[in-house]
C-alpha cells in the first residue's frame, strides 16, 4: 500500500521507512503540504499522512474523498487543522498519535525555562564572540519559587514532577482535577486566578479548544505576578500574541519562552534566513532580549519520533487490512 506523507522532513524519513517496510507500506514523501491544491497527489492511495501545518479543511477533504482516500493519519497529537465534521460527513476517518512522548515535551519546557532564567542563550552568543562578561546574565534560584502548571494531562504532570524535583512549590490548574495524583506529587490545585497571581513561572500544557483559545489574554497577563516567566510548549493560540507583546513592552513579565506560536504555518519548520520575515508580531517577539523562541521542537527526540512512526504506521496497516484501529487514536467531531 502506497501512502503519501506530506510536509516530510529529513528527520521523519528514517523512522517511517523502517516501520513502513516492516508493515508493507511504501511511504511517498512530499516536502509540500497537504491542502485542496495538492490533494490530487493522493490519487490511488487509500490513506494519507498529514502533519500539524497541513490544511485539512472541508475543501481538502472533499478533494481527498474524490481520490478515494478513506483515512487521514495525523503524525501528531493535535487535530485542530482538520475539519472533523466534514471528515465524518465524507466518511473519512481521522487518527492521531495522542501520546508519543510526554517526557520529550515536558523536558523541553523545563529546558526553555532554565535557558531563559539563566540567560544561557545570551551567554552562548557572547562567548562565541570572546565576550566573557557576566553583566545582564543574572537569574534566580528555582528552588523555593512557585511554579504554575496549567493543564495536568500527561505532559503537565511530568513537568510538575520535574519542577518539584528542583524544590519548587507547584500549583496546578485543570478543569478536571485529580486530587489523588496531586497529593501523591505534593502539588496543589488552584484556580487560574490564584495560580497566575502567585506563580513565578507559568507553564502551559492545556489543549486548544474554543474555551482555551487566548486563555492567556491581556486580562490574564495583568493578573500575573510582576516579573514572572511564561512558558508555552502546548498550543500557540493559548496565548494572545498582541497582548503578550504589549505586556513585554511595559515590562510586566520577566521573560517568555515559546515553542509554539499562533500562526506557525509558513514559518515554523522552514528556513527563512534569506528572506524578510513577513509576520510582524513574530519578528517583534524574537527581537525582545527576554524572549526565547524555538520552532515547535518539543517533540523532537528519538523516542518520540519512533513512537510517532510506530503508531501511525500500525494504524495505516490496520486500516489497509480492514481491522480495528488502535484504541484511543481515532478522533471524532464534537457533538
Amino acid at each position: 500500500m502506497k501512502v503519501p506523507l506530506y510536509d516530510a522532513k529529513p528527520y521523519d524519513r528514517p523512522f517511517f521507512v523502517k516501520d513502513g517496510e516492516a508493515a508493507g507500506i511504501e511511504f511517498v514523501f512530499h516536502a509540500f503540504r497537504l491542502s485542496e491544491a495538492t490533494a490530487a497527489s493522493a490519487a490511488g492511495s487509500p490513506a494519507v499522512c498529514a502533519f500539524v501545518n497541513d490544511t485539512v479543511d472541508r475543501a481538502c477533504l472533499a478533494a481527498l474523498s474524490r481520490q478515494g482516500v478513506g483515512l487521514v493519519a495525523l503524525r501528531c497529537a493535535g487535530f485542530n487543522q482538520v475539519d472533523l465534521k466534514a471528515a465524518a460527513e465524507l466518511g473519512i476517518r481521522v487518527v492521531r498519535v495522542p501520546a508519543y512522548s510526554p517526557h520529550a515535551v515536558a523536558e523541553h519546557a523545563v529546558a526553555l525555562l532554565l535557558t531563559l532564567n539563566r540567560k544561557i542563550h545570551r551567554a552562548y552568543n557572547r562567548v562565541r564572540e570572546h565576550n566573557f562578561t557576566l553583566d545582564g546574565l543574572v537569574g534566580f534560584d528555582l528552588h523555593g519559587r512557585v511554579a504554575g502548571i496549567v493543564g495536568t494531562g500527561k505532559i503537565g504532570r511530568i513537568a510538575a514532577h520535574i519542577l518539584r524535583g528542583f524544590g519548587m512549590e507547584v500549583l496546578v490548574h485543570d478543569l478536571h482535577p485529580d486530587e489523588a495524583w496531586a497529593a501523591s506529587e505534593g502539588v496543589g490545585y488552584a484556580s487560574l486566578d490564584e495560580l497566575l497571581a502567585r506563580a513565578d513561572v507559568v507553564s502551559l500544557h492545556a489543549p486548544l479548544t474554543p474555551e482555551t483559545r487566548h486563555l492567556i489574554d491581556g486580562a490574564a497577563l495583568a493578573r500575573m505576578k510582576e516579573g514572572a516567566y511564561l512558558v508555552n510548549t502546548s498550543r500557540g493560540a493559548l496565548v494572545d500574541t498582541v497582548a503578550l507583546i504589549a505586556a513585554l513592552k511595559r515590562r510586566k513579565l520577566g521573560g517568555v519562552a515559546l515553542d509554539v506560536y499562533e500562526v506557525e504555518e509558513g514559518v515554523f519548520f522552514e528556513d527563512l534566513s534569506q528572506v524578510v520575515l513577513q509576520d510582524d508580531d513574530l519578528a517583534r517577539l524574537v527581537g525582545f532580549p527576554n524572549v526565547l523562541v524555538t520552532s515547535h521542537q518539543g517533540f523532537l527526540t528519538e523516542e518520540a519520533l519512533s513512537e510517532i512512526a510506530r503508531v501511525t504506521t500500525e494504524n495505516l496497516a490496520r486500516f489497509g487490512r480492514g481491522e480495528e484501529l488502535l484504541p484511543g487514536t481515532e478522533v471524532q467531531p464534537a457533538l
